[in-house]
């Protein structure tokens, strides 16, 4: 049991973004990014890739804040030549914060966390990266390559937030789920050998 528990939690450490150390509560309290007007219906992503691209379908309705964000973040083109930065196989590929040379791209505000919406983090759910800080996510997202619902709120802490699922595509994140890792840049591991780029994502009709 002792063993099964120190797994778990070398599994949500790892997910952790890599930063500085950060105090539980933020020096600086988020700036709320107002949701958008309501449209008819989702709002959709193609997210192209150097390894093959896939579509994303946003749930604005269960995370209008976190999805507003991220969509601003999209329209500023704040993905394009960015890289997956970490992969780890059978539980998450995240990326959106860092150039082809490792160095992170600055992101202009940070997102309220909404993981108490109801939405869980199964496989091929995406979700806003964040800090030990619960409210410090920003531009970062990740897919969930399988159930990971050590991810999720519970009494005791605030969990990751998801804002979206994959509709189409999920055999490319396999694929790089499955890629070789290691030390890259900053990160000590889990870090694609081979750089994974995000050549742009961009808003498209309903597929």
């Amino acid at each position: 049991m002792k063993q099964l528990s120190l797994c778990v939690l070398l599994i949500v450490s790892a997910f952790v973004r890599p930063l500085l150390a950060a105090d539980p509560t933020p020096a600086t309290a988020p700036v709320k990014t107002a949701p958008a007007a309501k449209s008819a219906g989702p709002a959709y992503v193609q997210v192209v890739t150097s390894a093959g691209n896939f579509v994303i379908q946003l749930n604005e309705d269960r995370s209008p804040l976190t999805v507003a964000s991220f969509l601003k973040y999209v329209d500023d083109g704040q993905y394009t030549g960015t890289i997956f930065h970490r992969v780890i196989q059978s539980f998450i590929v995240q990326g959106g914060g860092f150039d082809v040379n490792y160095k992170e791209k600055p992101a202009d505000r940070k997102t309220p966390n909404e993981s108490g919406n109801g939405l869980t983090n199964v496989r091929g759910t995406v979700g806003l990266a964040r800090t030990s800080a619960p409210h410090d996510g920003d531009c970062q997202f990740y897919v969930n390559l399988a159930d990971n619902n050590s991810l999720d709120p519970n009494t005791a802490r605030w969990g990751y937030a998801v804002f979206g699922k994959v509709i189409g595509g999920m055999d490319v994140l396999d694929r790089i789920g499955g890629q070789a890792t290691g030390a890259k840049g900053p990160f000590k591991e889990d870090a694609p050998l081979q750089v994974i780029k995000i050549e742009r994502i961009e808003r498209i009709p309903r597929p």
